[in-house]
């Protein structure tokens, strides 16, 4: 069994970039040799007017290049999102308890650097010195929930 994260969105191709960037992932080529997804879907029989505009042009999926994390696919939908996430992705860079707080803050303030020059927005930063814990809940493009921790 393989497993596919789907998520709904009004901009795969916006969505494609931040989480290819935010997780490390590239994005998926089309498959069978052609040119672009377009191509693909018109071999695989889908009629061009199932097709939103632009659909096919650009990759919807993104591929972790060492084969080990899921595919996910950005499937544009009509609606905007309305309420919380009932799941979101922990992005783990600090590393787990077993480094040093202060090397785990670095790390994931670096990431968040770098997510939000991609695009996120950061929620709030949870801070307990006490506990040895660290994170920051941050939004992508589309307002969509996650943490890097």
């Amino acid at each position: 069994m393989t497993v596919q994260l789907t998520i709904d969105c009004s901009d795969p191709q916006k969505m494609v970039t931040f989480w290819a960037e935010a997780l490390n992932y590239v994005l998926e080529p089309p498959p069978g040799g052609h040119a672009t997804w377009r191509a693909h879907w018109a071999a695989a029989g889908v009629p061009e007017a199932e097709l939103p505009p632009g659909a096919g042009d650009t990759p919807e999926s993104i591929i972790d290049p060492a084969g080990r994390g899921p595919r996910v696919w950005f499937q544009q939908v009509p609606e905007p999102k309305v309420a919380k996430n009932r799941w979101h992705f922990d992005l783990k860079v600090g590393g787990g308890p077993d480094v040093p707080l202060d090397v785990r803050v670095q790390r994931v303030k670096t990431t968040v650097e770098r997510l939000v020059k991609a695009g996120a927005t950061v929620l709030r930063i949870t801070d307990g010195p006490d506990t040895g814990f660290y994170a920051v809940a941050m939004h992508d493009p589309e307002g969509n929930e996650f943490d890097v921790v």
